[in-house]
This record gives structure tokens, C-alpha cells and sequence, in this order.
């Protein structure tokens, strides 16, 4: 019964660990492509009206300033 309880717990350690690093993964996927969608966000504003986009390109470079990566 011993071996039995081990390999039940070894496989929840497994899953567990392939959980953690799919949710990983996500957080960087999301990460990475939010980046791309602000700016592409922050580009239809501005074509829409003038004021409304500088507004929003300027909540997107404070965004920037505050350590996050900008993409070009």
C-alpha cells in the first residue's frame, strides 16, 4: 500500500509542477503581446481624435517610464 500512496503523490507533484509552468508561460505570452496591443490601441485612438490619443499616448509612455520595455 506504501508504493501505492507514492505514486499517487509523485503524480500530483507532476501536475502541479506542469500547471505552474503552463501558468508561467501564459503570464509571459500576455505579457509580451499586451505590450503590442497598447500600442496599437494608443495608435487607433489617436487616429480617432487628436486630444483622445495624445491623452492616451501619453498614459502609455508614463506606462514605459515606469520600467516597462517599449517594442520597436
Amino acid at each position: 500500500m506504501k508504493a501505492r500512496k507514492s505514486k499517487k503523490g509523485q503524480t500530483m507533484v507532476e501536475y502541479i509542477i506542469i500547471v505552474a509552468l503552463i501558468a508561467i508561460s501564459l503570464i509571459a505570452v500576455f505579457t509580451y503581446f499586451s505590450r503590442g496591443v497598447s500600442e496599437k490601441a494608443t495608435g487607433a485612438t489617436k487616429a480617432i481624435s487628436q486630444e483622445e490619443g495624445e491623452n492616451a499616448q501619453r498614459a502609455h509612455d508614463a506606462h514605459d517610464a515606469n520600467g516597462i520595455r517599449q517594442l520597436k
